[in-house]
């Protein structure tokens, strides 16, 4: 251990109360609405010129929006901005009781799509749609509702990362599935609808159970890591997120519960919402699709199954990328992998 970089690093935690630097990406606000915001990246001088598509980022429930802009030298947005590329993002904002009769279909119908044409006018091209987790499963099936409707959106790619659509894949929710079979989920439907929500305490503890064991040795993770900056750095801003979660809904909880975890639904390629069926083979537009390989959330075979039912598209690529449901969108190694898969794609569709 390098004894030097230790006492720094030591110093700054304590007295500094942290080495991670968490500021955050300036941004312009385009729209603001009962349920969301939509921000503009602001560009930074020293980034190349580039004519190209914009991107817009689309978080999942539960999430903070900052979960693309982590920290400093570890931000997708900032790896982004410093390409030369022309960034949006829809903020969702932290969900209240009021919010509990929402469903997926209002993120699906009205939320995403209005950013998609937002964006596409503001910056007077076709959009790059960038998702995380739940997010992705929102891009894809907002493309393939427009299309079905006869008013495709003005998107030219979507980029999904860590979107579990095989439920039946994820080794957490296995056991649960035949109990939810036998009862229907009646128990949790009257709990959810009680309570009106899934509480943002609660989605951080999920979140953080699926780690347990980074939890438990994250004490010696810290001793003997003291000397790299790097990585407290990303502990902090790791923590910081998991202290800052979002709830979720009671209806869209009550679906994913329902749809996606008891029936798995959408793992044969199409999904029921506000009285119709979505079918991903709809989706008409090329499709990059990165999963974690160490992702218990969203196991590889939980997501790569969307690759087998997107049978419209005119290309899917399929990419791994080392790290859990957090780390395979930005983490250390994303910067290496991920980022570079999502560099490659969107150059070759740049149009």
């Amino acid at each position: 251990m390098r004894l030097t970089a230790a006492a720094v690093n030591l110093r700054d935690k304590v007295i500094r109360r942290g080495v991670a630097d968490l500021t955050r990406m300036p941004r312009t606000v385009i729209e603001a609405g009962p349920h969301a915001t939509l921000y503009r990246y602001d560009a930074l001088p020293e980034a190349p010129a580039r004519d190209g598509a914009p991107v817009l980022l689309v978080p999942p429930l539960g999430a903070p929006d900052f979960a693309y802009d982590l920290r400093r030298d570890c931000s997708l947005v900032e790896h982004l901005l410093q390409a030369g590329r022309t960034v949006y993002l829809i903020d969702y904002r932290p969900i209240s009781f009021a919010d509990r009769r929402l469903g997926m279909e209002h993120w699906v119908d009205d939320v995403v799509p209005d950013a998609v044409r937002r964006v596409a006018a503001d910056a007077a091209a076709g959009v790059h749609l960038v998702a995380w987790s739940l997010g992705g499963i929102f891009a894809l099936l907002t493309v393939a509702a427009a299309v079905e409707a006869g008013e495709p959106l003005p998107v030219r790619t979507v980029t999904a990362i860590g979107s579990p659509v095989d439920i039946a894949a994820v080794p957490l929710v296995a056991p649960l599935r035949p109990l939810a079979a036998v009862t229907g989920g009646r128990g949790l439907s009257a709990v959810y609808q009680l309570v009106g929500s899934f509480p943002a305490p609660m989605v951080s503890w999920a979140f953080q159970l699926t780690s347990v064991d980074k939890l438990i040795t994250k004490p010696l993770t810290l001793l003997s890591r003291l000397d790299d900056r790097d990585c407290l750095a990303q502990i902090e801003a790791v923590d910081h997120l998991m202290n800052n979660m979002h709830g979720y809904p009671g209806r869209v909880f009550g679906q994913i519960y329902h749809l996606l975890l008891r029936n798995n639904d959408l793992a044969d390629g199409k999904l029921a919402l506000a009285g119709r069926s979505i079918p991903l083979s709809a989706v008409a537009v090329p499709v990059l699709v990165v999963a974690g390989r160490n992702d218990v959330i969203a196991p590889l075979a939980a997501v790569q199954r969307v690759a087998g039912l997107l049978s419209g598209s005119p290309e899917v690529r399929f990419e791994t990328a080392p790290g859990g449901h957090l780390g395979v969108l930005t983490g250390r190694r994303a910067r290496r992998t991920t980022w570079t898969y999502l560099d490659r794609f969107l150059d070759d569709h740049a149009g």
